[in-house]
């Protein structure tokens, strides 16, 4: 039998605990990867620290468990990979694929909120600036396994975007770029909301030479306005009780085969029977989530 390399992962931020729609891609993820004989991996995106919540990190860890989403190996905490950061900010630096801007907010938004590479040739220094890539090859569209061919706006594509920000943080394109290469990670399962960073995303492979992952995009949970359920929209987080009627409507949600008995089941057996009957074929491209998660209190 040969052997998988297929390694997929699971990236929330700490800025909430994980809600319905965290638990759609938390759960995709898991069961494209346990489909495929893989490993899968989670990752902690703590690098942006006044959206953080205290707490947060440990409260999402538990709360995948408690749904057995039982990740392998050491969980990867971004907070711990400045200096991965700092030599790949360095290499792209003395490549000449990066310079300082100074360009502030209100320009860009004057602009229309697409940056013009104003700074591009200004030389300028690293004080009270922002880093961005030289954008020289710009990617205009790529192929999601579940969705297909997507095109991407090409003022976006094209835009010199931010890497390094003004304020010291490292931008989550670069970050995410540098970590999911460093995993191996051969397929990116996640939510819709992410399609319009991905090209980013590939460029930024490209800039540096890597192979680009595969994607998967899957639908959003939407709340009955048809806005995708988020922290920043306060959706409930997941109940703490029995995990296992969540995990069913997740799994009605994502469009997968329930299998009739699955209150006999215990929560281990009813996520190895989703692993052995998964399909992406049956995915959806876009869903509406039941009204009891858009509107149950925590």
């Amino acid at each position: 039998m040969t052997e998988s390399h297929y390694i997929g992962r699971f990236a929330p931020s700490p800025s909430g605990e994980l809600h319905f729609g965290s638990l759609i891609a938390a759960l995709g993820s898991y069961l494209r990867a346990r489909s495929q004989d893989g490993i899968w991996r989670v990752r902690i995106e703590d690098i942006d620290p006044p959206r953080e919540v205290p707490g947060a990190a440990e409260t999402i860890l538990r709360q995948l468990e408690h749904y057995g989403l039982h990740w392998d190996g050491d969980i990867l905490w971004q907070s711990q990979r400045h200096n991965a950061y700092r030599e790949a900010l360095a290499w792209l630096f003395e490549q000449g694929l990066s310079y300082n801007c100074t360009c502030s907010r209100a320009r860009i938004q004057s602009l229309g909120g697409i940056y013009d590479g104003h700074c591009r040739t200004l030389a300028h220094g690293p004080e009270h600036a922002a880093v961005r890539i030289k954008q020289q090859h710009p990617v205009t569209q790529f192929y999601d396994v579940l969705r297909g061919d997507i095109q991407a706006d090409r003022h976006l594509a094209q835009e010199d975007f931010i890497i390094h920000r003004r304020d010291g943080l490292f931008a989550y394109n670069l970050a995410v770029v540098v970590d999911d290469h460093f995993q191996g990670i051969t397929e990116i399962v996640r939510g819709a909301d992410l399609i319009e960073p991905t090209v980013r995303q590939i460029s930024l492979y490209q800039q540096f030479g890597w192979q680009a992952p595969d994607y998967i995009h899957l639908p959003l949970a939407l709340n009955e306005q048809g806005a995708k359920l988020s922290k920043q929209n306060h959706a409930p987080a997941l109940p703490q009780g029995d995990p296992r009627p969540v995990l069913i409507d997740a799994l009605r949600f994502m469009g997968q085969n329930v299998a009739l008995e699955w209150q006999d089941m215990n929560v281990e057996e009813l996520l190895q029977y989703a692993v052995k009957n998964w399909t992406l074929e049956t995915v959806p491209a876009s869903s509406i989530v039941n009204s009891a998660f858009s509107n149950a209190s925590c």
